[in-house]
């Protein structure tokens, strides 16, 4: 029997709706779901799961903790905890400018201050320059922009700012957050994209104003949803995560990416509609089953370097065993007659 567990916080649709169908789908190959319960962790336990689902690690500490213990002794975690912890959106906007995704102009900006319990002076910070150049800022990312946290979601402590009155007024609210100021895409139309596995992409037709998900199945052309859905697979593949959400604004049938570190998204069914719940439960259900019983243990972890030419997959971050010996596998083998060497293409 292998076992899945659910790590989830205030959920209340999601969660027994998801079990229940792993139970119902699982139950010919022996897979099963179960809310994960914990009270202390021994190091050197064995693990009771074979797939762990998180969906509040960011939130609690301990939990992050643990699932990293998890992964160490061989459970399959979605999504990856180390990743998860060590990533950003300016990060995630850097590597995808670099694979050729649209990607609005972005500036990462220093802290307008720090936590109380944090021992921060002005002689900390010796290395950032006084006074910012505000004005040359708002000239690289253009005007309106987009002040928004270079880590976090639910839209908080995001600002539309039209010049530097309104940027240092938004700004000065922004404590202890480090933040991010973006380039304002005028969009047409809005996309925000469920992915289930990295390659499973359903672009959804979203009004970021309402905060609402509409079905709209012919939203966008057969041309830019192909983009769009071959864009999302090219950030998850970079980025290792296998349930999340990638938002396109679109303008004039460009989709630039402007929000893809969501790996725990909104799955609840009064905000994602009847028809996404029914689809999200039923994909979440297929994909741990099928993790449960083939999950490879290098498949949870990022692979930008790989794809940006830098080193083998995971390489700055620790790869699993099979990753590494493969990489150097590749680079201790013998050059084939002729002289000359071809690098292996993953799928």
């Amino acid at each position: 029997m292998k076992i899945v567990g659910l790590l989830c916080g205030r959920e209340y649709s999601f969660p027994p709706a998801f079990i229940a169908r792993v139970h119902q789908l699982g139950a010919k190959d022996g897979v099963s779901a179960e809310f994960v319960k914990l009270g202390g962790t021994r190091m050197g336990e064995h693990p009771r799961y074979s797939v762990i689902v998180d969906r509040i690690s960011h939130e609690v500490e301990y939990y992050r903790g643990y699932l990293k213990h998890a992964a160490l002794a061989g459970t399959y975690v979605i999504n990856n905890p180390f990743w998860w912890t060590a990533d950003d959106k300016f990060f995630n906007y850097a590597v995808a400018a670099k694979l050729g995704l649209a990607i609005p102009k972005t500036v990462l900006l220093p802290q307008k201050g720090y936590p109380a319990d944090v021992d921060i002076t002005g002689e900390s910070l010796h290395n950032l320059e006084h006074p910012i150049d505000w004005d040359g800022l708002l000239d690289f990312v253009g005007r309106p922009a987009i002040l928004k946290p270079y880590s976090g979601g639910g839209w908080k402590h995001v600002y539309k700012v039209n010049d530097k009155k309104e940027l240092l007024e938004a700004y000065d609210k922004t404590s202890p957050y480090c933040m991010t100021l973006q380039e304002f895409v005028d969009f047409d139309k809005y996309v925000r994209c469920f992915t289930f596995g990295k390659m499973d992409i359903v672009p959804v037709h979203y009004d970021p104003k309402a905060r609402q998900y509409l079905v709209e199945h012919e939203y966008l052309s057969a041309a830019v949803g192909e983009r769009v859905v071959k864009d999302a697979q090219t950030i998850n593949q970079a980025l290792g995560y296998e349930m999340n959400t990638i938002e396109f604004a679109m303008k004039d049938d460009v989709p630039y990416a402007i929000d893809f570190l969501n790996p725990a998204p909104d799955f609840e069914r009064d905000r994602i509609t009847q028809f996404y719940f029914e689809m999200v439960v039923e994909k979440m259900a297929r994909l741990v089953i099928d993790r449960a019983l083939h999950g490879a243990p290098s498949n949870p972890w990022p692979r930008w370097e790989e794809m940006l030419g830098l080193g083998a997959a995971a390489g700055f971050t620790g790869a699993p065993k099979a990753a590494a010996q493969s990489a150097t596998a590749h680079v201790l083998a013998p050059a084939p007659a002729g002289g000359s060497s071809s690098r292996a293409k993953t799928k």
